[in-house]
């Protein structure tokens, strides 16, 4: 029988989801320079959130949320250019894409593949140590790819859908 956590939402969470939940706080807050993660399904659904409780938060955003103020917003992207990036690399040849990095004035914008084909994303400041965020992301990637079963990609969707 699973170890279950209150969520908060009143749901419990399994070991292997909260222990999902720790490693991204564990990526926003000891990594310099991220503002949000994202981790989306193949199919395009949010899964984690580094800001779950703030995604509809009164369309205010504030320094520490994704893209538009959304963890949605984030999530979005992020499915969109693993989309682009893996239809670019089938149309050259190229075979998977491990990882696409997005450079821009005031941030940057990391999506790294997951073994399952989720996908994880990082919005970052654009002083970033980029190296850094993407060593990160890889550790984040190889503790969490073997664990996202089926069952668990469901209970992680469950509990972003419940309301907040």
């Amino acid at each position: 029988m699973k170890a279950q956590a209150p969520t908060a939402h009143g749901q419990g969470l399994s070991t292997q989801a909260r222990n999902l939940h720790w490693l991204l706080s564990n990526l926003v807050d000891e990594v310099p320079g991220i503002h949000s993660v994202a981790v989306v399904s193949s199919d395009g659904l949010m899964l984690l959130s580094s800001d779950p409780g703030r995604m509809e938060a009164a369309g205010r955003p504030d320094e520490h949320d994704g893209p538009g103020g959304s963890s949605a917003d984030l999530a979005t992207i992020v499915s969109g250019l693993g989309s682009l990036t893996n239809g670019a690399a089938k149309l050259m040849d190229g075979g998977a894409v491990k990882q696409t990095m997005v450079a821009m004035d005031e941030g940057s914008l990391f999506v790294m593949s997951i073994s399952d084909g989720s996908l994880l994303g990082v919005h970052a400041t654009p002083d970033c140590d980029m190296s850094v965020i993407a060593y990160h992301m890889a550790l984040f990637v190889g503790r969490a790819g073997h664990v996202l079963t089926p069952e668990l990609r469901t209970e992680l969707r469950k509990s972003m859908e419940s309301p907040q």
